[in-house]
């Protein structure tokens, strides 16, 4: 071949490395949702790649025998094209031997960096932006390579599949969507500008549903607004003055025999049409939801849809009502101060370095708000007030104090043993180490 004809045949060499590249990096890349998407909204070439990505050995097998073979091809038609020009050119002012051992030299790096910039730089940069399309214009041609090149595939896709079994390891992609993997999405989402910060909140408060117990979102049993069976209709009108809520729970002698509950709008509808209350009127009181502490938020939407309620006592493994939950508290916990900007905050930021915190605060607000991966024993409690038993392996008093990981949680009050209050102060340098408590 002359010049002109060697250079037109590593034109084409590099057109076909590309091409290889592109197809490797474009499958790879490819994900399997928008493929899914994509299929659905009525193109059948993206059902042909997601059946590739679920076999992708032959597919790969090409690409390899593709890139090597030209490789091979280019270095040896560049190394007989360009030698010798520059062989010639140098040995102007060198020697024979000099000149040759440079010229390959340089038609070495020249073909090599050719290979690199418009072979393999370029075209998986250009796979990595647009991965799924690419994969769907690439797919026909290789599938038509695969059966050009079936016995060489055959025999290099049956010695990989051995030696993976021989390793014990599996070559099957692993295409499931963890919670991990939509939080990761969501984040790039909202760094990228594409979700507001609060937006991306709300999807994180909705996957940690299962994640979170329905202590997390309670009413604590000492913070519960109940009426006996037998009260009187002043006590019912002077609690309903007092304490106003939407619904109140009906016992019997005390708050662990529920027997019921009552909704406000019935009250006051009878106390409008001047009405005597009386619990004791079986129409209305209606039958109340019951359910334990250890299910997540969750399994209570859940059960709050099959019964058509938004009202829940919780009681605990003794049968002990421990506290109260509505639809209103998970959807709370789910939005945030989107849809109960008014109420009072459990975290209230004092400047750069502290942080007032309610003791009822679930564990996630607090990790959330201080910018923490984890607190010591995960597990063995739900909120801040338990993190601090946990630590102190007692019940705190005012001025306790548990040093973490930079922070100081310090007890500002204490009521009745149920922490109020919880003063979270940055440590600065040279505070005690982590993990002290007195």
């Amino acid at each position: 071949m002359n010049f002109s004809q060697s250079l037109f045949v590593i034109g084409l060499l590099i057109v076909a490395s590309a091409f290889f590249s592109l197809a490797e990096i474009s499958l790879a890349a490819s994900r399997r949702l928008r493929l899914r998407q994509m299929a659905d909204e009525g193109d059948p070439r993206a059902e042909r790649v997601m059946r590739i990505q679920e076999q992708p050995g032959d597919y790969f097998t090409v690409v390899q025998v593709g890139q090597n073979a030209v490789a091979i091809l280019g270095g040896i038609v560049g190394e007989g094209a360009l030698s010798p020009h520059f062989t010639g050119l140098l040995g102007l002012w060198l020697d024979d031997a000099q000149a040759q051992t440079l010229g390959f030299l340089a038609s070495f790096t020249i073909i090599t960096s050719l290979f690199i910039l418009f072979a393999d730089l370029f075209p998986k940069r250009l796979g990595m932006a647009n991965p799924e399309m690419l994969a769907l214009r690439v797919a026909r041609p290789m599938k038509v390579l695969m059966a050009i090149l079936q016995p060489l595939v055959w025999l290099y896709s049956r010695s990989a599949d051995l030696l993976f079994r021989m390793l014990g390891l599996s070559s099957l992609r692993d295409d499931r969507v963890t919670a991990d993997d939509i939080l990761a999405m969501m984040e790039a989402g909202a760094r990228s500008g594409v979700l507001a910060a609060r937006e991306q909140q709300v999807i994180e408060n909705v996957i940690e549903l299962d994640t979170r117990t329905v202590s997390s979102a309670m009413s604590q049993r000492d913070r519960i607004a109940y009426f006996l069976r037998d009260d009187p209709d002043t006590v019912i009108r002077a609690r309903i003055a007092e304490e106003p809520f939407s619904t109140y729970p009906v016992c019997d002698g005390d708050i662990d025999h529920v027997v019921g509950y009552v909704d406000a709008k019935d009250l006051f509808q009878r106390v409008l049409n001047n009405q005597p209350i009386s619990l004791a009127d079986e129409g209305l009181v209606r039958k109340v939801l019951i359910v334990p502490d250890r299910l997540s938020l969750g399994e209570v939407l859940e059960q709050f849809r099959q019964v058509h309620e938004d009202f829940a006592v919780i009681v605990n493994e003794y049968s002990l009502v421990v506290g109260v939950v509505t639809l209103n508290d998970v959807m709370s916990t789910v939005m945030g101060d989107l849809i109960s900007p008014t109420d009072e905050e459990q975290i209230v930021r004092r400047d750069e370095n502290s942080w007032l915190i309610d003791g009822v605060t679930p564990v996630e607000d607090v990790l959330r708000a201080l910018n923490l991966d984890s607190l010591p024993h995960a597990g063995e409690y739900e909120t801040l007030a338990g993190f601090l038993m946990v630590m102190l392996r007692r019940v705190p008093r005012r001025t306790d104090s548990v040093n973490w990981d930079g922070y100081k949680f310090e007890v500002l009050d204490v009521d009745s043993y149920r922490i109020d209050q919880v003063m979270v102060s940055r440590l600065v340098d040279g505070a005690p180490a982590a993990g002290n408590a007195h």
